[in-house]
């Protein structure tokens, strides 16, 4: 590549940014920093009227939380900037009125009315209504193809509302090229006049996103196959502008669980997963999860989110960011739409899990739990170390370790039963015996004196060490029982062991 690789990731401030947005930033990113590129945010808030406040802090934050800050954008080497389309609107209607002046795009004052007149006319006639070569310059329609230089003129200047539209070619084929998709024709007799700029001073998506990636130079548009439809358009805009286009690569959509349809915040809201990166409190109040908040970690948001669409071509699927970087290829991400699959992001998670460190898993797990406040944070490090091979999220671990903490005030029925025999009480008594007679209280002295004494006295391993569990969990659970006695120390393991007997 003999240009600079420059790439853009360009949400809309409309609400919080979707998982399938994350992904797109995240390919785009992969790729800029695979070819030492630059990854720009650049916000599309030309639709003023669905711009939500906060919503563009959201998205920052939600690049920062997955490890992709940006390289430029709003207030970061802007040498580009601005990087909000609604603060580059006095940009664009110099590039409209170059197109009118080309014979490239023309003034339409057609009202909502007569279009909705065309359209029930056509339909009533059985067919769909487009606004193109076929009934542009007809007389049907009001706009500067049919009327005069001076009505034209004349209307402009009696302030009646116009839309420029772009003149697409009649009867050409044209030729696209996709990096993912391979290449495509075109026959741009089926393609409509879109609108290109409002009279209120405003252009639509089509002709700031050309405009705004022309001029900061952006190399590759690597954006989602929502976009697929506009390609013909894009292209003949950069035609008809005399510039050369980006390479373009649209990805597959993320699907629905079931594998039909779009993936969409109602599906995690049924089947219990998040949809967005970080929780997000609409203006109505209304709080959506966020994956941050439901305890993954980032950089398994990342490793799951790239397999959505790209395979490395072997068999691995742990990837560290610095890893994708290294091994991610446009040509390995997929035509086919890619299947979201809760579970796998689970077992993403809980891999991430066990590479964190305990000392900060504890310091999570206490500042979530309030009965660990007074609790010493290198202790709790210790008890998670031992239970965090069998959780997913940090809020697992209560579950899992709260008899580090707190003696069981009751024995689970089930479990009692299987455990607790005729002479279990004096079992127990003998293994507190054993117990007050390891002075030196370490993991490993106990299981030698303890298991010791089982096998001298030929005692089944199962009549001790089941209700030697239940008094010291409550349930048969949990990890290596003496990992357990030595966590607690000597006095509680008696104590614990002393009140299963009263129990009995």
């Amino acid at each position: 590549m003999s240009k600079k690789v420059r790439v853009r990731f360009a949400p809309s401030p409309t609400g919080p940014l979707h998982i399938g947005g994350v992904r797109t930033a995240l390919f785009n990113y992969l790729f800029a920093k695979k070819h030492g590129g630059d990854f720009v945010l650049r916000i599309e808030d030309t639709d003023q009227n669905r711009y939500v406040e906060g919503a563009e802090d959201y998205i920052i934050k939600s690049l920062d939380w997955c490890g992709m800050s940006f390289d430029e954008g709003p207030g970061k080497n802007e040498k580009f900037g601005p990087y909000r389309q609604s603060e580059r609107k006095h940009l664009y209607k110099q590039y409209a009125d170059d197109l009118i002046a080309n014979g490239k795009a023309y003034y339409a004052f057609d009202t909502s009315d007569q279009l909705d007149a065309e359209r029930k006319g056509h339909e009533a006639e059985g067919k769909t209504f487009i606004y193109n070569w076929h009934n542009r310059a007809k007389g049907r329609l009001v706009n500067s193809l049919v009327l005069t230089e001076a009505e034209t003129k004349a209307k402009i200047e009696a302030g009646e509302d116009y839309v420029i539209r772009f003149k697409s070619p009649q009867d050409e084929t044209l030729h696209l090229t996709d990096i993912i998709r391979g290449n495509m024709t075109i026959d741009t007799n089926v393609l409509d006049d879109k609108i290109l700029f409002k009279s209120d001073g405003m252009p639509t998506y089509h002709l700031a996103n050309i405009v705004d990636d022309h001029l900061m130079e952006i190399t590759h548009v690597i954006r989602g196959e929502e976009w697929l439809p506009s390609l013909a358009l894009h292209q003949l805009l950069y035609d008809a502008f005399g510039w050369d286009a980006p390479e373009f690569a649209h990805l597959p959509l993320i699907l629905k669980p079931t594998g039909k349809g779009k993936l969409s915040k109602r599906d995690g809201d049924k089947m219990g997963f998040p949809v967005f990166p970080l929780e997000y409190t609409a203006p109505d109040g209304t709080v959506s999860r966020g994956y941050k908040e439901d305890g993954y970690f980032p950089e398994a948001v990342v490793n799951f989110l790239a397999f959505l669409g790209w395979n490395p071509g072997t068999e691995q699927e742990i990837f560290s960011l610095e890893q994708l970087v290294a091994d991610f290829d446009l040509a390995r991400v997929n035509k086919a739409g890619a299947r979201f699959d809760p579970d796998k992001t689970k077992w993403f998670n809980h891999h991430y899990m066990q590479q964190q460190l305990d000392l900060d898993l504890a310091e999570q797990f206490k500042a979530s739990q309030p009965e660990l406040a007074e609790m010493d944070v290198n202790y709790i490090a210790l008890a998670v170390g031992l239970i965090k091979e069998r959780a997913t999220f940090v809020s697992d671990f209560w579950d899992l370790s709260h008899f580090f903490f707190t003696a069981p005030t009751s024995y689970d029925e089930k479990a009692s039963k299987k455990a607790l025999k005729e002479d279990t009480a004096d079992i127990m008594n003998s293994v507190i015996e054993r117990v007050n007679a390891t002075d030196d209280f370490t993991v490993e002295n106990l299981q030698t004196n303890i298991k010791g004494w089982i096998t001298d006295n030929e005692i089944s391993f199962g009549k001790v060490m089941m209700p030697l569990r239940l008094a010291l969990v409550g349930a048969l659970q949990g990890p290596d029982v003496f990992d357990i006695m030595y966590m607690i120390g000597k006095t509680e393991t008696v104590k614990r062991i002393e009140n299963l007997i009263k129990h009995i």
